[in-house]
């Protein structure tokens, strides 16, 4: 996906929403780490996902984000850059 969803949401700005409802510093977070797996749940990638909608990522929807959770490919989708 070439174009970004929103270039407002920058990727520091991904990284701390995923970082604070993770209850972790946000350079403790690897790109390639199954969110999940930290301790992201559902409840919680709803949370970001209405976060970022109103963010300005208006097309954005759950499994977007729940199919490859991981910081790196939520960075790409949403600003278009690499974590």
């Amino acid at each position: 996906m070439s174009d970004p969803m929103n270039q407002t949401l920058s990727p520091e700005r991904v990284r701390a929403d995923v970082a604070e409802l993770l209850g972790c510093d946000p350079a403790a977070i690897a790109p390639d780490d199954d969110l999940v797996d930290l301790g992201l749940d559902s409840v919680r990638i709803m949370t970001l996902v209405e976060r970022w909608r109103a963010a300005g990522a208006s097309t954005l929807e759950f499994p977007d984000l729940a199919e490859q959770p991981e910081l790196g490919h939520w960075t790409a989708l949403l600003t278009g850059a690499a974590a």
